[in-house]
C-alpha cells in the first residue's frame, strides 16, 4: 500500500485553512436552520452549489433543527432509510423527496385585501369599479340598491336590485356589512360574499358611498380607505349636470352633496385623483395585492 502524498507546506496551510472555512460554513447553516431562517429544502438546494453544504452530514443538519435534536433526529433517518453517516450530496432522489416532505412548512394563505373606494357622487367610482372587473387578484363588489335601473345596468352584474321590503328584510336579517341611503335611494354591501372572498386569498373592492364607508371602517379596521377626487371641482360639476339619467332634482340634490362629501377626504388612508382612470385602477390593484 502507497504512502499517502507528502504535502508542501503551503499546501497543508491551504488544505487547513479549506477545512476552516467549510466549518464556518456549516455552523452558519446550521445556525439559520435553528433560527428558522433556512428550511431543509433551502439548505438542500444550496447544496446544489456549494460543496461545503454539500458535505453535510444529514444527521447534522437535522439534529439542528429546533425540536428535534440528536434522539429525534436518528429516529428521523432511520425511518426515511438514510445512513446516519450519509451526507447531503449522497441522498438519492428519493431520499431528497422523502426528507423535504418530512420537514415541509404548510404554506400559510394569505388573506384577500379588503379595498373601500369612496367620494363624491359624479366623480367616476363606477368607471373605476367597471375597470377593474375581471382584473386578476381583485373582486368588485356588487352592491344592493332599491333605485331603479338605469337603460345599461344589469341585474346582478351591476348591481342586485331590491324593492323596498326585500331591502328591509334584508336590514333586519342582518344582511348588510354596510348600508346608506343616498339621493332618495339606498345601496347596501352584501356581507356573505365579502367575507366568502377574503377568506379564500381574493382581495376585494367595495365602491359605496361615505357614510357605508365609515360603517365598514368601524366594523372591520383592516380595511383601505380610498378617496376619489376629482381633478376640479368645476369638472365634478360638469359630470353631474352631464348625467341624464338624473332628473334635475336629483342632480341639485347631487351638487349639494357632493360639497359636503368632498370635505370627508381627510378621514379617509388614501387619496387618488381621478384624471385618468386606468393609473387609479391601476393604483388600486397594486394595493390590492400589496
Amino acid at each position: 500500500m502507497s504512502a499517502p502524498p507528502q504535502l508542501t507546506p503551503e499546501e497543508r496551510q491551504a488544505a487547513l485553512a479549506k477545512a476552516k472555512a467549510s466549518r464556518q460554513v456549516r455552523a452558519m447553516i446550521k445556525s439559520r436552520v435553528k433560527s428558522g431562517e433556512l428550511s431543509i429544502a433551502a439548505v438542500l438546494l444550496l447544496a446544489d452549489s456549494d460543496q461545503a453544504v454539500a458535505n453535510m452530514r444529514v444527521l447534522e443538519l437535522v439534529e439542528s433543527l429546533t425540536g428535534v435534536g440528536k434522539i429525534r433526529g436518528k429516529s428521523i433517518l432511520e425511518r426515511l432509510d438514510i445512513s446516519l453517516t450519509r451526507r447531503i450530496k449522497g441522498l438519492g432522489r428519493h431520499q431528497l423527496n422523502a426528507l423535504k416532505a418530512e420537514f415541509e412548512v404548510p404554506s400559510v394563505k394569505r388573506r384577500g385585501r379588503l379595498i373601500v373606494l369612496s367620494g363624491p357622487g359624479g366623480v367616476g367610482k363606477s368607471t373605476v369599479a367597471h375597470q377593474l372587473r375581471g382584473a386578476p387578484g381583485i373582486t368588485v363588489s356588487i352592491s344592493a340598491t332599491t333605485r331603479a335601473p338605469r337603460f345599461n345596468e344589469r341585474a346582478g352584474f351591476d348591481y342586485h336590485f331590491y324593492s323596498e321590503e326585500e331591502f328591509d328584510k334584508a336590514i333586519k336579517n342582518g344582511d348588510f356589512l354596510e348600508w346608506a341611503e343616498f339621493a332618495g335611494s339606498r345601496y347596501g354591501t352584501l356581507a356573505a360574499p365579502v367575507l366568502a372572498a377574503l377568506k379564500s386569498g381574493e382581495s376585494i373592492l367595495l365602491e359605496i358611498e361615505i357614510s357605508g364607508a365609515r360603517q365598514v371602517k368601524a366594523k372591520m379596521p383592516e380595511a383601505l380607505l380610498v378617496f376619489l377626487k376629482p381633478p376640479t371641482w368645476e369638472e365634478l360639476v360638469s359630470r353631474l349636470e352631464g348625467r341624464g339619467t338624473d332628473s334635475p332634482e336629483r342632480r341639485t340634490a347631487r351638487l349639494a352633496l357632493a360639497q359636503e362629501e368632498m370635505a370627508a377626504a381627510i378621514f379617509f388612508d388614501e387619496v387618488l385623483i381621478n384624471d385618468d382612470v386606468k393609473q387609479v385602477a391601476a393604483t388600486l390593484l397594486d394595493w390590492a395585492s400589496a
